[in-house]
C-alpha cells in the first residue's frame, strides 16, 4: 500500500505571498490534522539538528516556527531539540549562532539527552546493537516531528529522518560516559585504528576532534577512549588514511535503521511526524565543521506520517535531480540520472532505507501530493 507523502516545490514564481515556499509549507501543514497525534498539554518533540561552527544548512528558523505553531494551536507543547554533539552548553551556543532560540521559534530549545549527553533510557533495537540508549527528552516525549536536512554523508550516503533519528535521537554517551551513538560507527566495541606509517602528523584529527580526545606523546598518537565518542571526525578529515573506522558499509547502514527502530518504538504508532528539506543539499552531514556548495538546486520540502516512504521520495527526488556546476558533483564529474549521492559520497544511501522497511517503519511505495500554493 502507498504512503501519502505531501511534497512543496522551492520553486516560487508568482510575486504573491501564497506561492512562497514558506507559504506552501504552511498550506501542507494545515492539511496535516495535528489533533489526530497531539492530545492537549501533550510536551512535543521537534526533533531537528543545530548545526556546526562552520556549518550553516540547517533548516531555517522560521520554518521551526511554524511547526510550533501549528503544535500550539492543536493545544501541545512544543520544544526544539538535539541531542549532545560537542560539549553540551558549547552546541546550545552553536544553536543561538544558526538562530535557533526561544525568541525566534517560539519554543524553548533543549538538549534532548541533557547538557551532558547522558541522559538516556535503555530500548531493544536489533541484532547489531542490541540495544540503545534513547535521549531521555525524547523517549517520554508522547508526540514528536522529525525535522530533517537532507544532505550527503561520509559514512551512510545520505543523511535525513533516519539518520535524524538514528544517530540523533540517542544519547551521544551512557551513563558511564563512553561513547553511545559511537556503537553505529564502531561495532562490537572497537576502537580507531591508527597507521602510524602513513600519519604526517599534519595534527587535523586534533583540531577537528570537539572534545578534545587526541593527543600526540612524542611520536605516538594517542586517543583518550574515556572521553572519546566515537564520532570519525578525525578519520573523515584525515588526508592520508592513517586513521580508520573498524566497520563495514552494510552494518553501518543497518545499525543506523536499528537506531531509528528503537527511538521510534517509544512512540505510540502514528504520533510522528517527518518533514524532509530537501535543500542546500551539501555533501557532509551538518556535524562537521564546514559546509560544501550544495550538489543540487533546492527541490523542496516532504512531509508524511512514514518514515520509510518520505526518505524514499527524498532520496528519488535527490537523484533525479541535475548536479550542479562548481560542487563537489561537477568535480566527481557526475551526470544527471546518475545515483549522485552514491557517485559523490561512496556510499549506497538505499541500504539504510531498505533496512528500516525490513524493520517494519513503513513503506518504500507513495503517492506524492503536490501543494502548489496556500489556499487556506
Amino acid at each position: 500500500m502507498k504512503s501519502v507523502v505531501y511534497f512543496a516545490d522551492a520553486r516560487a514564481k508568482e510575486y504573491d505571498y501564497r506561492y512562497s515556499f514558506v507559504a506552501k509549507f504552511e498550506e501542507i501543514l494545515n492539511r496535516i490534522d495535528f489533533a489526530s497525534f497531539i492530545n492537549k498539554d501533550d510536551y512535543v518533540a521537534i526533533k531537528t539538528h543545530f548545526g556546526s561552527y562552520g556549518a550553516h544548512r540547517i533548516v531555517r528558523p522560521v520554518f521551526l516556527r511554524k511547526i510550533v505553531e501549528k503544535v500550539k494551536t492543536a493545544g501541545g507543547k512544543p520544544f526544539v531539540t538535539d541531542t549532545v554533539r560537542i560539549p553540551g552548553l558549547e552546541y546550545l551556543e552553536v544553536a543561538n549562532m544558526e538562530g535557533i532560540n526561544h525568541l525566534s521559534v517560539g519554543a524553548p530549545v533543549i538538549l534532548a539527552d541533557g547538557i551532558f549527553g547522558r541522559d538516556q533510557i535503555r530500548v531493544k533495537s536489533g541484532p547489531i546493537l542490541k540495544d540503545v540508549g534513547v535521549a531521555s527528552a525524547i523517549y517520554y516525549a508522547p508526540a514528536m516531528i522529525v525535522v530533517s536536512h537532507c544532505k550527503g554523508h561520509i559514512g551512510s550516503g545520505y543523511g535525513g529522518a533516519i539518520k535524524n533519528l538514528g544517530m540523533g535521537g540517542i544519547s551521544c554517551k551512557d551513563h558511564c560516559g563512553r561513547g553511545e551513538r559511537g556503537r553505529i560507527h564502531f561495532y562490537e566495541n572497537k576502537h580507531l585504528i591508527w597507521l602510524k606509517e602513513k600519519c604526517i602528523k599534519c595534527f587535523s584529527c586534533i583540531n577537528v576532534c570537539p572534545h578534545k580526545a587526541i593527543r600526540f606523546e612524542g611520536d605516538d598518537l594517542i586517543i583518550d577512549k574515556s572521553i572519546c565518542v566515537k564520532c570519525a571526525r578525525c578519520a573523515r578529515v584525515c588526508k592520508e588514511k592513517a586513521l580508520e573506522v573498524p566497520i563495514d558499509e552494510e552494518t553501518f547502514q543497518k545499525g543506523l535503521a536499528e537506531a531509528a527502530y528503537a527511538v521510534i518504538s517509544t512512540f505510540e504508532k502514528g504520533r510522528i511526524l517527518y518533514v524532509n528539506f530537501i535543500t542546500e543539499v551539501q555533501p557532509e552531514c551538518d556535524c562537521m565543521p564546514m559546509a560544501d556548495t550544495p550538489l543540487i538546486q533546492d527541490q523542496g520540502v516532504l512531509v508524511s506520517f512514514d518514515i520509510v516512504a518520505v526518505e524514499q521520495a527524498s532520496l528519488d527526488l535527490i537523484n533525479g535531480a541535475d548536479p550542479l556546476p562548481q560542487s563537489k558533483a561537477s568535480d566527481k564529474s557526475v551526470k544527471k540520472g546518475e545515483n549522485i549521492l552514491k557517485k559523490v559520497t561512496g556510499k549506497d544511501a538505499q541500504l539504510q532505507i531498505d533496512a528500516a522497511f525490513e524493520l517494519g517503519l513503513g513503506s518504500r511505495e507513495y503517492e506524492l501530493i503536490e501543494i502548489k500554493e496556500k489556499t487556506t
